[in-house]
Parts: structure tokens; C-alpha cells; sequence
């Protein structure tokens, strides 16, 4: 396994366990302490591991995903052989969080691999199959930033005055979105470790600010110049010429090009086609939907607690974390935690694969493998 993100000269993954422990359990960096705390936490069932995914100590799709692969071991081990408990444990993992395609993709794959097999080897099938499916995600993710900076060494290649490209990025589809390199950032960290001069306009992303907290610290821990914005920053950015590109992740997209990410992405998407600026979503193919109808309205959108709306968490001058009241409790708030971008907004799609246009032309050319899956 091969560790290529750092954390103050150390490498990591998002998701791990080691294998050479007699407890069964799985260890994840926190993810709601950051960037004021870099902690581990261990999960040592499936009911942690739900929990971890729900309530976003985890995030993102790929690390969902690999996050459930390794819920799905300690379900393996949970259900003592009997394959109705396997299969339940293994809704409820699906069930944790909605929109993010990953994290089903995962468990059901899971569940492929043990569902027939001897269930004396469960475990040990799904803790190889779960390895497997961080080992394909770091993979793929490296690949993407391979195919994606090519897009920035471009850029840079027309631009006549400043060399410097600058890219607007929201939310985090960073390596603790995934198992490492991350989707959106790895073109990014790819170009910069390969000379390219870059800086990153990194949207705040309220309400949980993943944008200000977490791809800000990843940034920062890889030296990539960067600014963080207050989320209605960006079209004005576009408006006086201060954004080359925009690159996102998605939690899902539909291989008609339709992409399901972070609630805001839609108007970023408008704002770049306004002032004509490419638009870019950066994603594996453990990320597409192939059964979604073109348009992805039915992509299930998440509504999360109010509370997240209403409340922000910070650092006190005691150095706790602690929320405090944004406005009036008695005030009415919606959270919807996503949003859908037509594909006639996104330049383009970054793969693994390579680059291809945001169509089901160009997304089955690249994956003609996938066609069987595209009936259901």
C-alpha cells in the first residue's frame, strides 16, 4: 500500500485498520475536529461505523465508501455466519446517508463476495475486499489527478500575462474524501508537485464550512497557495477574470453527465457558464449512478437537522470546540445537503479513464464496460 498524502510529514489514509490487531476494528480520522485537532477514532462495530458515516466524522464520497467496506468486515464477523443478519447489518450501512453512490456500490460488493462464500471465511474475505476497495480508490484518485492536470499545464500555456492558474474549488473532494489524493484536488496536487505555479480559491462551504476547515488544511499541509471565500464569493471571482477553472467532486453522477454534489455547486456551475469559464467535475467510477434517468431529479437529495443551519461550530479562547447560535431558535430552517448540476453546465468529466465530455457519449466511451449495468 502506497501512502502519498501527509499530515505534518506522516503519511495516511483516511480509512484503516491493522490487520495484525487481535480486536476487529476500524480507525478513521476524525473528521469534525479538524483542522483545530488531528485525531483517531476507532470504530469498533457496525453500529460505530453508522454512526461515524451519519453523523459526517467520516465524509466524501470515496471514503464513505471504503469507510463501509470496513463496516461490512466488522458486519461479516457481527453476524456469526448467519447470512439474514449479514444482509440486514449491511442495509442499515446502506441506509447511513442517501445521495453519496459509493457507499451502496461498496456494501454491495461486499456482499457479492460473501454471500456465496464459505461463511467461516466471511471475515477474511471481506477484510481483503475492503483493502481492495482503498487500494482502488487511492488508485483511480492518482489517476485522476494524471488526467487532470493537464487541463492546468494548458491553461497555464495560454495565458499571456500572469503563469499563475488559479482554480475555484467547493466543498472538500480532497484525500479525506476518499482514501487519498482526493478527486477535485488531486489535478491540483499533481500540477504542484510537478512545478506548475497554482493558487485555489477554496469556497468556505457553509454550513459545516468542509470548504474553510477541510480542504484548507489539506492545501496547507501539501504547501498549495490557496484563499479561503465566503461561499458567494465565487461568481464575482469569475466576473473580474480571477478564475481560470473550477474543478468539484460529486457524491453521485449519472452517466448522462448530471452531477449530484455539495448544495451550491449548482450556482457555481451558473456562474462559470455566465463568464465562460470551464467547469469541471472530477470523479471515480465508483462515483457514477448507472441506472439514474437522465436529469438526476431523482437522485435522493439529503435534508440534514436544522441545527447545522441555525448553529456554527469554532475554536474558543479555551480552546474547546463549541457551537454557538447563528440567529433565533424560533426562526424556520431548511438544510438540504446537495444539489444537482445539469450536464449542459459541466465542461467535462476527469476519470480515471481520462477526460470526457459531461454526455452518456462520452461517459460509455470511456466505460463501455459498464453498459450491462446501465439496464439495472
Amino acid at each position: 500500500m502506497i501512502l502519498s498524502m501527509n499530515v505534518d510529514g506522516k503519511a495516511y489514509r483516511t480509512v484503516w485498520t491493522d490487520s495484525e490487531s487481535p480486536s476487529f476494528s476500524v480507525k478513521i480520522i476524525d473528521q469534525k475536529k479538524l483542522p483545530f485537532f488531528f485525531e483517531v477514532k476507532e470504530l469498533l462495530s457496525v453500529s460505530d461505523v453508522i454512526r461515524a458515516i451519519a453523523d459526517m466524522h467520516v465524509r466524501g464520497a470515496g471514503c464513505i465508501g471504503v469507510t463501509a467496506a470496513y463496516g461490512m468486515w466488522l458486519a461479516a464477523k457481527e453476524s456469526r455466519g448467519d447470512s439474514i443478519q449479514l444482509e440486514s447489518l449491511a442495509d442499515a450501512l446502506m441506509n447511513s446517508r442517501p445521495t453519496a453512490t459509493n457507499l451502496s456500490w461498496a456494501v454491495q460488493r461486499q456482499l457479492c463476495a460473501l454471500i456465496n462464500a464459505d461463511p467461516a471465511d466471511w471475515t477474511k474475505i471481506a477484510l481483503k475486499e475492503a483493502e481492495l476497495i482503498s487500494d482502488e480508490d487511492a488508485n483511480w484518485c492518482r489517476s485522476i489527478g494524471d488526467n487532470g492536470k493537464e487541463l492546468l499545464f494548458d491553461i497555464a500555456k495560454n495565458k499571456s500575462d500572469d503563469k499563475v492558474v488559479n482554480i475555484l474549488t467547493h466543498c472538500n473532494a480532497g484525500w479525506l474524501a476518499f482514501s487519498d489524493w482526493g478527486s477535485a484536488t488531486s489535478p491540483i496536487y499533481a500540477a504542484h508537485r510537478d512545478g506548475l505555479p497554482i493558487h485555489v480559491w477554496v469556497d468556505e462551504t457553509r454550513p459545516l464550512n468542509q470548504g474553510s476547515r477541510l480542504t484548507a488544511w489539506e492545501l496547507g499541509q501539501e504547501g498549495v497557495p490557496h484563499t479561503v471565500i465566503a461561499d458567494n464569493v465565487g461568481g464575482h471571482l469569475m466576473n473580474i477574470g480571477k478564475v481560470d477553472i473550477v474543478i468539484t467532486g460529486t457524491d453521485r453522477t449519472t452517466r448522462y453527465g448530471d452531477v449530484a454534489n455539495k448544495i451550491g455547486t449548482y450556482l457555481k456551475a451558473l456562474a462559470a457558464h455566465d463568464n465562460g469559464i470551464p467547469f469541471y467535475v472530477a470523479l471515480p467510477s465508483s462515483t457514477f449512478d448507472w441506472i439514474a434517468s437522465e436529469g438526476g431529479l431523482e437522485i435522493p437529495i439529503e435534508e440534514r437537522n436544522e441545527d447545522e443551519v441555525r448553529k456554527i461550530e469554532g475554536l474558543s479562547d479555551a480552546g474547546e470546540l463549541i457551537d454557538i447560535d447563528l440567529a433565533e431558535s424560533c426562526v424556520s430552517y431548511a438544510n438540504y445537503a446537495f444539489d444537482v448540476t445539469p450536464s449542459r453546465l459541466v465542461t467535462g468529466l476527469i476519470t480515471e479513464r481520462g477526460v470526457c465530455d459531461a454526455s452518456e457519449k462520452g461517459v460509455m466511451e470511456l466505460f463501455p464496460d459498464k453498459k450491462q449495468l446501465c439496464s439495472g
